[in-house]
């Protein structure tokens, strides 16, 4: 079959609910992908940073097989070996008493929701139905109908309706909106992504979380942060919260928590918050299943012992640096934390933020526009100096066809 082929199944028989690169890829490793024609390429998207240990990961790999093999699935209906050692190995990584795990990223953002508003009613005694939890614009967190009920963006939320009450929506990275907002009393949470990913690597002023946590705090008010893309050595520390050594009261992490091999999310949380939840009031067929656990445990321990947050920090400084030396019109801004950047294109017909993508995929580089003028760039945390050099001779190679 030719890559068109592939393209016109797909296109046939699956919804039309994505506009891929055309690229068919068929094979990973490291930072490396191939297509069905042999033709290797950089990923600078890691899966919307899933893959932030490199493609298939042997020690990943190697203990998804080894439990593959032995039980993927019992349901919480019954207890089973590896659960209880996923649970201790993830709260004494991150610091927290509990970890309720569950599967995407999504099904943890609406779970820390669920969270919000039982401790709102149980402990801080707001009226059943009336707790409000503020947001951001341009935000995040997902696809269900309560995530984009707080979403901004009409792509997102459009013709989707009616919508979930319940949550105020103030400016990101405005400290100001956030004291007025929660001058509300029946204001429980805020849920804030540290590093606006899916807005284009929107990176807030430094000292916005600890001013907003310290706002928080001072209102009794859950600081919840979504880390499903910011998190696991992303942004060069382990959490992009750590850069401001701000301990959220609940914690979302997804997508590289099982470095891409399979969907595995969770929340973490205090005694205090997490056990307001009873048996029966909430639940996942498939979240803690053995599998997942065999595999988040593995794919934690390749972050540590290979000391991928440090090579993120020192990878990013060298990456903005060197986008910040191109000499071409199209770009507008460079911003990022780690290896979370984002490149901001002046678009004009025939050199749109698109054109650039497919440009830099012709030169073996993959990288997918956000907003329709941002580019993410984001490769596997494995990433080398020198592999990163090659690749960002490629992209520069990419920006030049345009002048």
């Amino acid at each position: 079959m030719t890559p068109k082929d592939y393209m016109e199944r797909e296109s046939k028989y699956g919804a039309h609910n994505y506009h891929p690169l055309p690229v068919v890829l068929e094979r990973g490793e490291g930072v490396f992908l191939w297509d069905v024609e042999g033709k290797r390429y950089f990923d600078f998207l890691s899966a919307y940073s899933a893959v932030n240990q490199g493609h298939c990961h042997p020690k990943i790999i190697n203990a998804m097989c080894e439990q593959a093999k032995k039980l993927t699935l019992t349901s919480r209906a019954f207890y089973n070996n590896v659960l209880g050692e996923f649970e201790e190995y993830v709260t004494k990584y991150f610091g927290y008493d509990k970890v309720l795990p569950m599967n995407t990223g999504a099904e943890a953002d609406e779970t820390a929701l669920k969270l919000c508003r039982r401790w709102a009613y149980t402990k801080k005694g707001i009226k059943d139905g009336e707790a409000k939890i503020i947001v951001c614009e341009n935000n995040f967190h997902g696809r269900t109908i309560t995530v984009i009920s707080m979403s901004t963006d009409p792509d997102s939320y459009g013709g989707f309706g009616p919508f979930t009450p319940g949550f105020i929506k103030i400016p990101y990275n405005d400290i100001a909106a956030l004291e007025k907002a929660l001058q509300d009393p029946n204001v429980a949470g805020f849920l804030v992504e540290p590093i606006q990913g899916e807005a284009g690597v929107f990176v807030p002023d430094e000292g916005y979380l600890k001013k907003a946590y310290d706002l928080c705090k001072k209102h009794n008010v859950l600081f919840i942060a979504d880390e499903v893309q910011t998190g696991i050595a992303r942004t060069g520390k382990m959490l992009a919260c750590d850069h401001e050594g701000v301990r959220p009261d609940i914690l979302i992490l997804g997508k590289a928590i099982s470095g891409g091999a399979m969907p595995v999310s969770c929340v973490l949380a205090d005694d205090d918050i997490m056990l307001t939840i009873k048996p029966g009031e909430h639940g996942s067929t498939f979240g803690g299943n053995p599998l997942a656990g065999k595999v988040a445990i593995a794919a934690l321990e390749v972050i540590k012992e290979e000391k991928l947050a440090e090579n993120a920090e020192k990878m990013g400084k060298i990456f903005r640096d060197e986008m910040n030396s191109i000499k071409s019109d199209m770009i507008e801004l460079v911003r990022g934390k780690g290896l979370l950047n984002a490149v901001v294109i002046r678009n004009k017909p025939g050199k749109t933020a698109w054109d650039v993508c497919v440009a830099m995929a012709e030169k073996g580089v993959l990288a997918k526009p956000t907003h329709g003028n941002i580019i993410r760039f984001a490769p596997p945390l494995v990433i080398t100096e020198e592999q990163l050099r090659e690749a960002i001779g490629l992209i520069k190679e990419a920006f030049k066809q345009f002048e």
